[in-house]
């Protein structure tokens, strides 16, 4: 382990550290790697210095830890939080409000917040890997190396190495869940109780089926947010016209298109963000006060350098390049049948109503598409091994069926009814064959509830009141 930093931010007392883990785990386990690593480490100098046959590739794997400043030095039980994604890096706090379930979990635990491999200080992918990695096939096969199972046994080899082997707690939000299932499928020894939000998969997880859902629910939210703010869908009507026209570029070159536009849609499963995207669209045009778009000639009007401004950085893949590369392989389990090939693509393009003529204009929320990958220069370096990958039917399995029925683990999940991107229904469907799991079911929250402190909350003492966390407290 190093050390690379310990200080204060408001309420919290943060150590930032970083291990080197393997590259690819194929072969490998987490258990016979730490005894190797540890019996090193307790042998003498000349022993923890000499190289090791066959060491494999290591990428580093950067974590912090967090805590209340009154328990920095307490032995505390340990919570690992297995952020959204694939891509997102852990959360970068500011105080424990920052983030709301922290305010909550730093009462009774040290949190331990790592960045998954490939995000954030961790290996990071970007579009910068394929300098490093020639040819697309090398490519397509180290981004398989950056999906639920390898994430899954990085944190196992660190809880072995750096934590004493202790079982801690996980929290897993959105892709967590998925990294929950997985962790509980292989390694449940080293979990003492599971909680997720918004993170359930089915399984057998499937591409298509997750899209078939999805669909659906993205035209029930745009029509909900047209409902809410009727002008507005004359104003996206009015920028569809006018972007269709093809001659309207974005700051880094790439096109705004129609298709960019349906793009804005993928935080409709967040509050506050039909909010957020009518104050996008309130000031989208030059002309006065936007109640001259019904009846204006679209190549008359002139899109705005705010909207240009707000439209990147809605659509931007530069904070988190993994998001968009993998968003279609979280849901590749093992041989697959056949190979996933654009699964969302194929289904919008299925779908009249989504086409980019079609009025009133639906967005598109959570779903990548071949064009991405040509036409956003951040995308565009991925394109070659994207092809591979979308024909591919080699992955890691992920989840282990028997395993999970047979789970002892406690797993509390958060399951919310409306929830846009991990289908409600889908979820229950799944927990009804993983052993001591628990939902609770709400419409009170969207998919990003886990970041007030009301929900950590909830099913915490949920878990608490049960019995299922006599083991931690």
């Amino acid at each position: 382990m190093t050390k690379l930093a310990s200080y204060y931010l408001p309420g919290l007392y943060v150590e930032d550290h970083a291990i080197d883990v393997p590259l690819d785990w194929r072969g490998l386990e987490p258990a016979r790697l730490a005894a190797d690593r540890n019996a090193r480490s307790a042998g003498p100098e000349a022993t923890r210095r000499a190289p090791i046959a066959g060491t494999p590739e290591t990428i580093r794997l950067f974590y912090r830890t967090v805590c209340a400043p009154e328990n920095a030095h307490r032995d505390l039980p340990l919570l690992v939080f297995l952020q959204g994604g694939p891509g997102g890096q852990g959360p970068r706090l500011t105080s424990p409000a920052s983030d709301g379930w922290v305010a909550e979990a730093v009462k009774r635990f040290r949190v331990v917040l790592p960045d998954q491999r490939g995000t954030g200080r961790s290996a990071r992918v970007s579009r910068h890997m394929t300098e490093r990695v020639p040819g697309a096939r090398a490519q397509a096969d180290y981004l398989k190396r950056f999906l639920a199972r390898s994430i899954v046994r990085d944190f196992e080899y660190l809880r072995l190495t750096e934590f004493d082997g202790r079982p801690w707690t996980t929290l897993g939000q959105s892709y967590g869940g998925f990294l929950t299932l997985t962790y509980l499928s292989f390694y449940p020894e080293g979990v003492s109780a599971s909680f997720t939000c918004g993170g359930i998969p089915h399984v057998p997880a499937s591409a298509r089926e997750v899209y078939a859902h999805t669909f659906p629910r993205m035209a029930r939210k745009t029509a909900q947010f047209y409902e809410r703010y009727p002008e507005d869908e004359a104003r996206v009507s009015a920028l569809a016209d006018r972007l269709a026209k093809g001659d309207v570029r974005l700051a880094d070159g790439a096109p705004m298109t129609v298709r960019r536009l349906q793009l804005m849609g993928s935080d409709f499963g967040m509050k506050p963000s039909f909010e957020r995207m009518h104050n996008i669209l309130d000031t989208a045009f030059e002309e006065g006060d936007g109640s001259i778009v019904a009846g204006a000639d679209p190549a008359s009007l002139t899109v705005t350098d705010a909207f240009l401004a707000a439209a990147l950085d809605r659509t931007s893949t530069a904070a988190n390049p993994l998001y968009w590369t993998l968003q279609e392989f979280i849901y590749a389990d093992g041989e697959l049948a056949e190979p996933i090939c654009w699964a969302a693509a194929r289904e919008y393009g299925s779908r009249s109503e989504f086409q980019p003529a079609a009025r009133p204009l639906l967005f598109t929320g959570e779903a990548m598409f071949p064009w991405m990958f040509a036409e956003d220069p951040l995308l565009a370096p991925f394109a070659p091994a994207m092809d591979l990958l979308m024909e591919d039917v080699e992955f890691d399995c992920i989840y282990d069926p028997q395993a999970l029925a047979a789970n002892e683990v406690p797993l509390q999940a958060a399951v919310y009814f409306d929830d846009l991107y991990v289908d409600s229904g889908l979820q229950l469907d799944t927990l009804s064959r993983v052993g001591a799991s628990h939902a609770w079911v709400t419409n009170e929250f969207e998919h990003d509830g886990l970041h007030g402190s009301a929900v950590f909350k909830h099913i915490f003492d949920e878990a608490l009141n049960r019995g299922d966390l006599s083991s931690i407290f």
